[in-house]
């Protein structure tokens, strides 16, 4: 599953148990309904707990994740286990500035008819 939202918060990495199992977990801000935000809290484990450090809080991620559930002494837990993070939502001042760059730069390639050492 995938869901698209805004970073809110961090969490430090954290220890569980004497294994040395390893979590990290964060929260997203879901905005299907604008008037009705959801704040989402997800998990990375293991060697996925760095993915976290690309990222700052307010931006733009695509999280990729499974649903996971268990059953301990008649309680159920369900968790949002997060594998994959993606930035998005680029601002426009950026997009401005990188589509100017592609139009200045093949004004200033050589034409052609002149002679280069180019093979394209």
């Amino acid at each position: 599953m995938e869901i698209e939202g805004k970073l809110l918060i961090k969490y430090e990495e954290q220890t569980v148990g004497t294994k040395g199992f390893r979590k990290r977990e964060f929260v997203l801000e879901y905005a299907e309904n604008p008037q009705y935000p959801q704040k989402i809290k997800f998990e990375l484990v293991q060697e996925k707990c760095a993915e976290l450090d690309k990222f700052n809080e307010g931006d733009t991620l695509k999280v990729h994740f499974n649903i996971r559930g268990s059953e301990w002494q008649g309680k159920y837990y369900v968790n949002l286990n997060a594998w994959k993070l993606e930035k998005t939502g680029e601002s426009t001042t950026n997009t401005q500035h990188q589509n100017t760059e592609k139009e200045i730069v093949p004004d200033s390639l050589p034409s052609s008819s002149e002679d280069d050492d180019l093979p394209f």
